[in-house]
């Protein structure tokens, strides 16, 4: 990891700091397009073959149902999970929005309903490791909100099928269909619907460059879906001062490093952080990982930034809107109010990003790229949509009218005017 100090930095060195490695999304684009093309002309055909193609798998159907399958779990992985379901359901259980209702003014009363996404499609990578973590997180939310169609697509294993702790997982959650498949075959596969995959309405879920890819054509296609966010690479965002352990700041950075060689690891050491005992550590960790080549190309695309205090720190975190920010420093919750672009925050010595990927409760599906200046990470009104009421009564038309009929004059729209002027009349009658 190279270094740099911030003060030391043009404001051109700084910005480019702030960049993610560039996606070449136009190559992409024309390589995920013929594949959306063929699914949407050809239905299930197209995805089994794609399938074959790409996962050297030969399927005779596309989708299952979880309930007609058995799981073979051993007990401590059941446990496991069920720790990390409760948590994750308790904490987006909490965030059930109550109804909000509101007199306006005399007889007017207006209301805010929240509604369920009825279709959703869950996506769920393989690759290079299976992700029972991310079904939960997309699932529960899922659940809770009241979603009557979910999908959950997965590329299936060697032997054809989906990973026990997936189905497992499924199974809990209420899934309803889980797709044999996975890639821009499966995406579009839920965004057009096919003979046997339900069309959904949004898609959930990260994945790696042609997912994106698929999710950002599809949602300005005709197959007429919402996306939960665009995204890029995983990344980390770690400020640590000399308070910190180097050995927790190592296994932080090489936890978030494992996810793929375009992973991008940050570490923002205030002074009298130790970066030498820390590269150490780095090298010492990084050896004994069985996935330590996709960790050190990661390390190779990160870097370290030295600044002077905890205020330059925050301050360059804001700028770089990390997908997670990890806060290693005394009195780490008394810098919060300073946080204003993060996917999700990690605070203290003792809360490694690793419990937010798994089972504190928070989800783990945020925005990375930078899109944490604009985007939330996915939460329960993620799954839902708002539909707002309202209902006058002859009192709160009379009170209201006047005003109504004044605005519509003035945009020079008779008919909306007309709407009122004839109630009002028959009511001053």
């Amino acid at each position: 990891m190279k270094t740099f100090n911030l003060n030391s930095l043009s404001e051109q060195q700084r910005r480019q700091l702030i960049q993610r490695p560039k996606m070449d999304f136009t190559s992409i684009f024309g390589i995920v397009q013929p594949i959306i093309d063929e699914v949407e002309q050809r239905g299930d055909t197209a995805v089994l073959a794609f399938t074959e193609q790409f996962d050297n798998i030969s399927l005779e159907k596309t989708t299952i149902s979880p309930n007609d399958l058995e799981t073979n779990l051993e007990d401590d992985v059941k446990s496991a999970i069920d720790v990390a379901f409760s948590n994750i359901k308790a904490f987006h259980e909490a965030q059930v929005q109550p109804l909000l209702e509101l007199e306006t003014m005399p007889g007017v009363r207006c209301r805010k309903v929240m509604k369920p996404i009825e279709r959703v499609g869950l996506y769920v990578p393989g690759g290079t490791a299976i992700l029972p973590s991310t079904a939960m997180m997309l699932s529960i939310p899922a659940m809770i909100a009241g979603c009557t169609t979910i999908v959950l697509a997965t590329p299936p294993n060697a032997e054809g099928r989906v990973p026990d702790e997936v189905l497992y997982i499924a199974q809990k959650a209420g899934v309803t269909d889980i797709l044999l498949a996975g890639g821009a075959q499966a995406v579009a596969a839920m965004a057009f619907g096919t003979e046997s995959v339900p069309k959904v309405d949004k898609i959930f879920g990260p994945g790696n460059q042609y997912v994106t890819a698929a999710k950002m054509i599809l949602q300005n296609s005709e197959a007429q879906i919402a996306i939960d966010m665009p995204a890029g690479p995983s990344e980390v965002l770690v400020i640590a001062d000399k308070t910190a352990n180097p050995a927790y700041v190592a296994a932080d950075l090489l936890s978030q490093a494992e996810h793929g060689a375009d992973s991008q690891v940050v570490l923002v050491a205030i002074s009298g952080f130790d970066v030498d005992v820390l590269k150490s550590e780095l090298t010492k960790q990084l050896d004994a990982l069985p996935r330590k080549e996709f960790a050190k190309k990661a390390l190779d695309n990160s870097f370290i930034i030295t600044v002077d205090s905890v205020h330059e720190a925050i301050q360059y975190s804001n700028e770089y809107a990390p997908e997670h920010l990890i806060i290693n420093i005394a009195d780490a919750e008394s810098v919060l109010d300073e946080i204003t672009n993060a996917g999700s925050v990690f605070f203290g010595a003792f809360t490694p990003e690793s419990v937010g990927d798994y089972a504190s409760g928070t989800n783990h599906t945020l925005p990375t790229y930078g899109y944490a200046r604009m985007y939330s990470g996915v939460n329960l009104a993620s799954f839902q949509k708002s539909i707002t009421m309202q209902t006058l009564t002859a009192e709160g038309l009379q009170l209201l009218g006047p005003a109504v009929e004044k605005l519509a004059e003035a945009e020079g729209l008779d008919a909306h005017k007309n709407a009122v002027t004839l109630r009002l009349k028959d009511l001053n009658n």
